[in-house]
């Protein structure tokens, strides 16, 4: 079935940018677009072998949706999408959403956003799945396989469908402010109460400090609405072009520079061929590609060769070296003693 998984995934993508596009969350306006795009039909086709497949397969395109980065609109598209999938499957029984145990704190912060703007649509649809058991809690978000790939490939995230940076706004809200404020003054009365006398060395108060910082924050939400209009996408599309150029031209000279390290170091020799050298050809690069075999072998002297050349001794050290000791004597296996020469005695007549 992952043949087809990128097709899927490009179905659920157009459903989700024309939900994106009306601006809302109700489930009214998804399952117009539902009916519009006649996406039900999407298990037409599918054997009796394959159906529970791919209900799998689609189930977990569509449950990829309803987590983050994605933006709070996106997530809740993905969750009428899980419902309306589980609905309209033909497994039967029906195949399960798969949910990990550690996507279960954001599902809850999800629901408790949900309960918090009153989006009461979202809290029956999340409820009436967990009703129905419509979730299976697993360790893990696939099913783990003897065999299986270690690196899974990634399938790239639509950047329209991502969740703006927030930080800002969620830091800096009314209760910080002021609690920031109460601190200030009270700091405020510490020093002119420790201080007699006004001395302007020892001023670390910045005036005006809760209104510049929400001020900054307004400013920073403006820009970043401006960025996101129709005025920041021209730009973008403007300089596409130019940087997609720089990009490549910064690929290009990262792989040459790869390419010429490569060919100018030599191959590590496997142990079983480490006494055997390998010693690369130069000039072969520099003249230019050829069909011949950049390296060439060279055999390495043996060790009774190497250190004949590199020891030098005088004549009076080599006849010393050379004369048969006590430990060479030891060293030896067959050891033989020295025969004395045999004496014979003369007879006298």
């Amino acid at each position: 079935m992952d043949f087809c998984r990128k097709q899927v995934k490009s179905d659920c993508e157009e459903l989700l940018g024309r939900f994106q596009t009306t601006d809302s969350v109700r489930f009214e306006i998804f399952s117009k677009i539902w009916r519009e795009m006649n996406f039900s039909q999407i298990f037409y086709g599918t054997v009796n072998h394959e159906k529970r497949a791919f209900s799998r397969l689609i189930l977990d395109t569509a449950y990829s949706f309803f987590l983050p980065p994605f933006s709070f609109q996106i997530r809740v598209g993905g969750l009428y999408l899980l419902y309306s999938l589980y609905q309209c499957q033909n497994a039967s029984p029906p195949e399960q959403i798969r949910l990990a145990l550690k996507n279960w704190d954001d599902v809850k912060k999800f629901e408790k956003d949900a309960v918090d703007a009153q989006h009461l649509d979202v809290i029956y649809i999340l409820r009436q799945l967990m009703h129905r058991k419509a979730f299976n809690f697993t360790a893990m978000p696939t099913v783990l396989v003897f065999n299986k790939k270690r690196k899974m490939e990634r399938a790239a995230l639509c950047e329209a469908f991502m969740e703006r940076a927030s930080r800002p706004q969620e830091l800096i809200n009314i209760e910080l402010l002021e609690e920031l404020s109460n601190v200030d003054d009270l700091y405020g009365k510490l020093k002119t109460s420790a201080c007699l006398q006004a001395d302007p060395s020892i001023n670390l108060i910045r005036k005006e400090l809760v209104p510049e910082l929400r001020s900054t924050v307004v400013d920073f939400y403006k820009w970043q609405q401006r960025k996101g209009g129709a005025g920041g996408h021209e730009d973008e599309d403007s300089g596409e072009g130019t940087s997609s150029q720089q990009e490549c031209s910064k690929r290009a000279q990262l792989i040459s520079s790869i390419k010429s390290k490569a060919y100018g170091e030599a191959a590590e020799a496997s142990k079983s061929r480490r006494h055997r050298q390998v010693e690369v050809d130069f000039t072969s690069y520099e003249a230019g590609p050829s069909l011949s075999s950049s390296y060439r072998r060279t055999n390495k002297p043996s060790l009774k060769a190497r250190t004949n050349e590199n020891i030098h001794v005088s004549g009076d050290l080599w006849e010393e070296a050379t004369r048969t000791t006590h430990i060479n004597r030891l060293t030896k296996l067959d050891f033989v003693p020295e025969e004395k020469p045999k004496t014979y005695r003369r007879f006298k007549w």
